[in-house]
C-alpha cells in the first residue's frame, strides 16, 4: 500500500531539501500526489521515492534539468537510454577535457619553458579545397572535426587527391574577439566539380612566415604561441591584420593520441622581418 507523507518527511526519505522539491513541483519534474487547498502544503506518496531518488543522481552528474524530465517521464526506453547515453558522454568529454587542464597547468606550474626553435620560410602560393565560417573560440575543436570531415569527404567524392598538409587560418578577431573567421583547408591538385555548396577552391597566398613546431595536444597551445608571439615582437615585424596559420602535420585525424600531435604554428611577418 502507498503511504503519503508531507514535504518535511519526504525531504528526509529523499535527501531533496523542501526548497528544492517546491521548484520541482513548479516545474512539473516532480509533484505532489496532493495539495491541500487551504493550507497550501504538500504531500508525496512513497511511490515517489524511488523518481525523487533517480532525479537526485542525474542531477549530481550534472544533468540539465529539460533533461532530466524526458528521462523521468518517458514511456518509451529507447528514449530514456538515448538521453543519458548522450549525456554520459558529455560527462566523458568534461572528464577528458578537466584532466587535460589540469596535465597542462602541473606543467606550466614544474616544467620549464624549452627554448622555441623559430625557422623563417617562404610559403608559395597553392590552391586548396576550403570551408570558411566565424566560430566562437571555445568552438573550434568541434567545428574543425566536421570541417575536415566535410572537406576530405567532398575530395573523395571529386576524385581529388590530397596535395599537402591540412591546415587552417585564423582571423585576429578569433582571438581578440573569442570568435572570428576560420579557414580550414586542404591542399589539391587542379579543379573540380564540388557538390557541397560551402565548400570552394580558392588560391592561398603567398606569404613569409616564423614557425615553430608544437608538439602534443592543443591544451598548452597557448605556450607555443605565445613563445613564438614573443620571438617575432623581439626579432621580426609581424603583419598584425594577417591570419595565423596552423599545419596539421600529425593531427586527429592520423592519431587518437593527443601526445602525437606535431603541429605547425605560422606566424606572418614581413620580409623586412624575415631579413632580420
Amino acid at each position: 500500500m502507498t503511504a503519503t507523507v508531507a514535504i518535511g518527511e519526504f525531504a528526509r526519505l529523499t535527501h531533496l531539501s523542501v526548497k528544492t522539491l517546491r521548484f520541482y513541483h513548479e516545474i512539473a519534474l516532480l509533484e505532489p500526489v496532493s495539495v491541500d487547498a487551504a493550507t497550501g502544503y504538500r504531500r508525496y506518496g512513497t511511490n515517489q521515492i524511488e523518481r525523487a531518488q533517480l532525479i537526485r543522481r542525474l542531477r549530481a552528474l550534472e544533468m540539465p534539468l529539460s533533461e532530466i524530465q524526458t528521462v523521468v517521464s518517458t514511456t518509451d526506453p529507447a528514449v530514456r537510454d538515448d538521453a543519458l547515453r548522450a549525456h554520459l558522454t558529455s560527462m566523458e568529454t568534461r572528464l577528458h577535457d578537466t584532466g587535460a587542464a589540469i596535465a597542462s597547468l602541473r606543467a606550466l606550474l614544474t616544467e620549464p619553458t624549452a627554448p622555441i626553435r623559430v625557422q623563417y620560410r617562404v610559403e608559395p602560393a597553392f590552391p586548396a579545397l576550403t570551408l570558411t565560417a566565424r566560430v566562437a573560440h571555445a568552438d573550434i575543436s568541434g567545428w574543425c572535426g566536421d570541417a575536415f570531415e566535410r572537406i576530405y569527404v567532398a575530395l573523395a567524392d571529386a576524385d581529388l587527391l590530397p596535395a599537402g598538409v591540412a591546415g587552417a587560418t585564423y582571423s585576429t578577431e578569433f582571438f581578440a574577439d573569442d570568435v572570428g573567421e576560420v579557414t580550414a583547408y586542404v591542399p589539391v591538385a587542379g579543379d573540380a566539380a564540388i557538390t557541397d555548396a560551402d565548400l570552394r577552391i580558392v588560391e592561398l597566398p603567398v606569404r613569409i612566415y616564423a614557425v615553430a613546431l608544437h608538439d602534443g595536444p592543443f591544451e598548452d597551445f597557448d605556450r607555443t604561441y605565445g613563445a613564438l608571439g614573443a620571438h617575432v615582437a623581439e626579432h621580426a615585424s609581424a603583419l598584425p591584420d594577417e591570419p595565423i596559420r596552423e599545419r596539421y602535420l600529425i593531427g586527429p585525424d592520423q592519431s587518437h593520441n593527443p601526445a602525437d600531435y606535431r603541429t605547425e604554428v605560422c606566424w606572418p611577418i614581413t620580409a623586412k622581418g624575415a631579413n632580420s
